[in-house]
């Protein structure tokens, strides 16, 4: 019962999900950082499929505020 374009939004949603679950976080354990490298097609597909910023999701993934 539900509307093939509200399907089409959550499984746009649940794929970006997946893919923010397989973005590889690199901590630096002497600094207490971490970084999410720019090429990532993890980020770049979570991104494109919410249409966010991937400069600012970078960022924002990476600090606490």
């Amino acid at each position: 019962g539900v509307k093939e374009s509200h399907q089409m939004a959550i499984f746009r949603i649940i794929a970006a999900i997946l893919h923010l679950g397989n973005l590889e976080i690199k901590a630096d354990r002497e600094d207490d950082v971490c970084s999410i490298p720019s090429e990532d097609k993890h980020l770049n597909n979570f991104c494109s499929l919410l249409g966010v910023e991937q400069s600012q999701m970078q960022h924002w993934l990476c600090h606490r505020k």
